[in-house]
């Protein structure tokens, strides 16, 4: 495209041509165009000087139109459309968009949260894309970016987190979708189940244990670790592995305790012979956080979209997602 040449063009005149093209009587175009015949004629001379073509030829019946002009009217209507859409506020329509979305999310919220509104999502729109990536220490940048459209993540899972909501980029903004507490699982049979039986399962048993732990953002401890260390304390990570199911299995075929938030804990419980356990310590919440750049905050598709899955997510959260019968530690 040869947008110098462009420039050059009145595209209003674009508006005249096409209602010439319809009417075929420079008296009648006048009219619907608010103008006078004088005023609408030199608007013509403008464009056969645009276009290099007398676009009309008068007959006793009105003007009727050259080849050229008739080449131009196959294609002028649509063209007028597409710019007239672009002068329209943007707007959105679930059943027959077909754009596509991206979002980064820890790992545990693959089972915990994503069923929960890719349904609803899907079957309101059910021919846009939904791309997702796991959270990385590169996602917030990826957010700032432009390159993802939202991020759930897990917030200050340790002290060196990329994400902290008290500093987080600029333009970047949050809604925490719920908060998570630890919890402990280990498999059927383990000895911290005789432990808490006999009122023992505390801080100096489980530190006595060897633990299983998630690498995340690249780091092996998370805050719960940092946390001891302040005590000088510190857990025997036995393994770190890189995702929550390959220490679910480990810790169900091993007698390594896996530490993780209790949403995923319960749904791990539904595949491999587990048992909960309250972590023996008081320690801060976990909150899962949705998070979006502000430059999309004008745009249907993109609001769309964060209604669904803070709407279905609360849904969850106020059923039985997050809640737990658990034992209280002592």
């Amino acid at each position: 495209m040869k947008l110098d040449n462009l420039a050059r063009v009145d595209l209003n005149l674009l508006v005249v041509l096409q209602v010439l093209l319809e009417e075929q009587s420079v008296t009648r175009a006048a009219r619907r165009l608010h103008l006078t015949q004088s005023a609408l004629s030199k608007n013509l001379t403008r464009l056969r000087e645009m276009l290099g073509d007398p676009l009309f030829q008068r007959t006793a019946r009105g003007l009727k139109p050259t080849a050229h002009a008739l080449q131009i009217a196959e294609r002028l209507p649509g063209t007028l459309e597409k710019l007239y859409e672009l002068t329209q506020p943007p707007g959105f329509v679930p059943a027959s968009s077909e754009r596509q979305f991206s979002l980064a999310m820890v790992e545990s919220t693959y089972e915990t949260l994503v069923p929960q509104f890719i349904g609803p999502l899907l079957k309101a729109a059910p021919n846009i894309r939904l791309n997702s990536y796991v959270w990385t220490e590169n996602s917030m940048q990826d957010l700032v970016l432009g390159q993802l459209d939202f991020a759930i993540a897990g917030r200050d899972l340790h002290p060196h987190s990329r994400f902290k909501v008290e500093n987080l980029a600029e333009g970047i903004e949050h809604e925490t979708l719920f908060t998570d507490k630890q919890v402990c699982l280990v498999r059927e049979g383990h000895p911290a189940l005789q432990a808490q039986a006999a009122g023992y399962w505390d801080l100096d048993y489980y530190l006595s244990q060897s633990h299983v732990q998630v690498r995340c953002e690249g780091n092996e401890w998370w805050a719960l670790d940092y946390h001891l260390a302040k005590s000088n304390q510190r857990r025997h990570l036995s393994a770190t592995v890189p995702d929550f199911y390959g220490a679910v299995s480990i810790c169900a075929h091993s007698d390594l305790v896996f530490t993780l938030p209790s949403s995923f804990a319960r749904h791990a419980c539904k595949l491999y012979p587990l048992v909960l356990l309250p972590l023996p310590i008081d320690f801060i919440p976990l909150a899962y956080v949705l998070l979006w750049h502000s430059r999309n905050n004008s745009d249907p598709g993109h609001q769309w979209l964060k209604q669904t899955i803070l709407a279905k997510v609360d849904q969850v959260v106020n059923s039985d997602l997050v809640s737990s019968d658990l034992p209280e530690s002592d």
